[in-house]
């Protein structure tokens, strides 16, 4: 085989797998994008529980940091344009600029964060657990500066309206991805 039929079918190979990889954060946009509407508003506060997070969380399983923190962009992006695809089928740049907004930016740095966690530790469990916790606490950090700031609130109490009811959920949500999460790495396995 000559050097250009080599270099031919290595650059078809290549494109094999950029073309899979995006189909893959195609995939996990797409379910954030279904992941993330469905929410329970709850009445003591304008942060609402989602199951964004948890979308994120299995993005990033999937994917690693890079490709899971272009899935989620790109799912802010269609709800920044407009798609109903923010908590409670809301979209717009009202819902970024509005008290939930700084929980959404914050999504960045948790998806950073895990990812990072993820692809420096070899898909380690308990290092990816590790991550994920401190990625929570800075998007939790964000939000509710972001959210006490929108409603002349002190961060204690913004603490206690955006982020400590949610606690036990979002353990859940992080015991549920650490299970679901390695299981769907192996499934896409598959298809790279």
């Amino acid at each position: 085989m000559s050097q250009t039929e080599t270099s031919g079918t290595v650059a078809v190979d290549n494109q094999k797998i950029r073309t899979k990889q995006m189909v893959l954060i195609a995939l996990m946009t797409a379910v954030t994008c279904v992941l993330g509407p469905l929410s329970i508003p709850l009445p003591f506060s304008p942060v609402p529980i989602s199951l964004t997070n948890f979308a994120i969380f299995l993005a990033i399983f999937v994917l690693g940091m890079k490709s899971g923190t272009i899935s989620f962009i790109i799912y802010l992006l269609l709800g920044a344009v407009g798609v109903p695809v923010f908590s409670s089928f809301r979209g717009g740049l009202q819902v970024l600029a509005g008290p939930t907004g700084g929980y959404l930016i914050g999504f960045i740095f948790l998806a950073l964060i895990m990812g990072f966690a993820l692809d420096h530790f070899d898909r380690k469990l308990v290092p990816t657990i590790i991550g994920m916790i401190i990625g929570m606490a800075v998007c939790y950090t964000f939000g509710t500066v972001w959210l006490a700031k929108l409603l002349s609130l002190s961060f204690k109490e913004g603490l206690m309206m955006g982020v400590i009811p949610y606690l036990p959920g979002d353990a859940a949500k992080i015991i549920i991805a650490a299970i679901v999460g390695p299981k769907l790495y192996g499934a896409t396995q598959k298809i790279r």
